[in-house]
């Protein structure tokens, strides 16, 4: 079942169980993938999808701090709550031990020693990642791989 099948199936039984959160999600979304597909007139591949989801998921997580500024924790936990339920439809995230891996590999791989080659070393670990982890960690992980001495 492709994701856009997933999230309509999902939009139907958030209606029927009256789960206003999941349902407004799901239609944020949906919304989000029909107006690209119109702007572009093309069908939306699960890819495609993906980066819909994970540009969604950032917006959210940039939302949370601005909210926290406000003091407004009302608004913090209903974002989370949507963080929660837009991940549920992203591909299993990785975590910061399997990025670290993925980061020194390429880095040997490459035979980087310095944080000159920064560009270099996310052009290779990026496609390897897509969908599955956040650009800005990877980023902090080989900034932080690059600058250690003996590397």
């Amino acid at each position: 079942m492709s994701i856009k099948e997933q999230l309509m199936e999902d939009l139907k039984d958030s209606m029927r169980r009256k789960d206003k959160l999941r349902k407004d999600t799901i239609t944020m979304v949906r919304a989000a993938i029909k107006q690209i597909e119109v702007d572009e007139r093309r069908e939306l591949s699960d890819e495609d999808a993906i980066e819909v989801l994970n540009k969604q998921l950032k917006e959210k997580k940039k939302s949370i701090d601005e909210f926290a500024k406000g003091d407004r924790q009302d608004l913090i936990d209903q974002t989370n709550a949507e963080i929660e339920i837009l991940l549920d439809y992203l591909p299993k995230q990785l975590s910061e031990e399997e990025l670290v891996e993925i980061v020194k590999n390429a880095i040997e791989e490459l035979q980087l020693s310095s944080s000159k080659e920064m560009g270099t070393l996310m052009k290779n670990v990026m496609p390897k990642v897509k969908g599955k982890a956040d650009g800005n960690m990877i980023s902090k992980i080989a900034q932080n791989l690059l600058s250690k001495p003996g590397n």
